[in-house]
């Protein structure tokens, strides 16, 4: 028996950037026999395994596709351009098709490990710009998977998969990245002085990093005046646009500008899948969305605000963003967007407006007013955040080849 042990060498999280470099640490190790068992030959001893390659595989894994058959533009837009297609994928048994794939490394031909002896391999790998980031929808589903695969002779082919989770690289600017390859240029046509360390030229990973602290801590508060057909409800403001991973969504209410009382408000982050066009009879129901038919496939909610804000002149929201979510992107089958949806329940009945009693400082509520209800859906995009800042353990993963 040979046991596969595999371990990402980054141990705190199993989170990566697009563009990023990973590394796993792969020991193939024939364990110890017991005592009590000898082997007349030294040959029946020894395991022998033929070969062994890993690749990193991103699968996708769609009811569109599922719906609308084989053979049409959502089947074809899956199987294309998959680099990296060996006979392993025919011999896949996880679920989805395989997107996109690495070239497969091999580590060894022919290894044989007596009793107690062990082989370490480092794999690196660096994940494609263009690929789709770990995203766990309703309609379409994107993951990946580290394969290390082996073989004995005669027998069949066996993998171990490590699971991982990639974020989408942050839309860089290109005017700003031209400003800072001109001023490394600069650097250099200065004189050289033997003394000072050179600068490194940082990656692409730390310059998307620093964009990404940029464009999330940049505050732009928008005020948006909410109203509805009897008159003006209250006024909201929302102090930035974007925001990353693990941030709060905080805004405020005033209702000090409204002629129409606010009794209660909820306010819940939603994430809507809406499949592209050419995909359209995949799903039931369609919206129309500018001038191009799409169809939303499924809107999940997730974090809630909810507040009793009758008699209130000003209050706030704070919507924590989940570390688990995927941020906004866009494929070729399915664009991924957020949104903050408020509900806003009203009411013109005039008993709300009873003044207070001054000898006893209460107020009694009527029993029974009648109400509206508003919905108002305000888009928000989300970015990804430092994999380091994601607690994500990897742990150890082991495959046991009798």
């Amino acid at each position: 028996m040979i046991e596969i042990t595999a371990k990402l060498i980054r141990d705190q999280s199993a989170v990566f950037l697009c563009g990023e470099i990973v590394e796993c640490l792969i020991m193939f190790t024939n364990p110890s026999l017991p005592e009590h068992k000898f082997s007349q030959c030294n040959s029946d001893i020894l395991e022998n395994l033929a070969w062994a390659t890993v690749q990193i595989h991103c699968y996708c894994n769609s009811t569109i596709q599922d719906r609308v058959g084989a053979g049409t533009e959502a089947t074809s837009s899956i199987n294309k351009n998959v680099s990296g297609s060996t006979s392993l994928n025919a011999s896949n048994q996880l679920k989805g098709e395989v997107l996109k794939s690495s070239d497969p490394k091999i580590l060894f031909c022919d290894l044989r490990l007596s009793p107690g002896e062990s082989r370490q391999f480092m794999f690196r790998e660096t994940l494609p710009m263009n690929t789709p980031p770990t995203y766990r929808g309703v309609m379409v589903k994107y993951y990946y998977k580290i394969t290390v695969a082996t073989q004995r002779v005669g027998s069949t082919v066996q993998a171990l998969y490590i699971p991982i989770r990639v974020l989408p690289l942050p839309p860089i600017n290109c005017s700003d990245e031209t400003i800072t390859l001109n001023d490394e240029s600069n650097e250099d046509l200065a004189p050289n002085n033997p003394f000072l360390e050179k600068k490194r030229a940082p990656s692409k990973i730390e310059y998307a990093l620093h964009y990404l602290q940029n464009i999330t801590a940049r505050r732009r508060p928008n005020f948006y005046l909410i109203s509805n057909k009897r008159g003006k409800v209250g006024r909201f403001c929302l102090f930035k646009p974007i925001y990353k991973l693990g941030e709060d969504i905080v805004g405020t209410l005033d209702f000090s500008c409204g002629t129409v009382k606010c009794v209660q408000l909820s306010v819940t982050m939603q994430c809507e899948e809406i499949v592209k066009k050419g995909q359209e009879s995949a799903v039931n129901n369609q919206d129309k969305v500018g001038d191009t038919l799409t169809s939303v496939g499924r809107i999940t909610n997730y974090t809630k605000h909810h507040e009793v804000c009758i008699g209130l002149l000003q209050t706030q929201m704070i919507l924590p963003i989940p570390l688990y979510v995927t941020p906004t992107f866009e494929t070729d089958l399915v664009d991924v967007r957020w949104r903050l949806h408020f509900q806003f329940v009203t009411s013109t009945s005039e008993e709300l407006n009873m003044e207070i009693n001054k000898e006893t400082l209460e107020w009694h509520a009527p029993t029974d007013i009648s109400i509206e209800t508003m919905i108002w859906n305000l888009p928000v995009t989300l970015y990804p955040t430092s994999p380091v800042q994601i607690p994500q353990t990897s742990g150890t993963y082991t495959l046991n080849i009798k």
